[in-house]
């Protein structure tokens, strides 16, 4: 483990103190959880961008297949139901 220096404000430094009691946590595991929380949010947003720009390059061949799809279901012989 290493250890890192930061600055905070007086009133970050304050409101995490204080959230870190509420908690029974040392302030340094605090701000360690927060941290940890913070990656994971930024990690999610960024699979959900990565997803996001790879279905917007494939939605005309999706779309293509869906009509296709659509076409089959209104197909009065090609039904499977009936």
């Amino acid at each position: 483990m290493e250890t890192i220096s930061l600055t905070l404000s007086d009133e970050l430094l304050k409101t995490s103190g204080q959230c870190a009691k509420l908690l029974q946590l040392s302030r340094a595991e605090y701000i360690r959880r927060a941290i940890a929380r913070m990656n994971s949010n930024t990690r999610g947003q960024l699979r959900a961008k990565r997803l996001a720009d790879a279905s917007k390059k494939v939605r005309p061949e999706s779309m293509r297949v869906n009509a296709e799809f659509g076409d089959i279901e209104r197909d009065p012989y090609c039904r499977m139901d009936g």
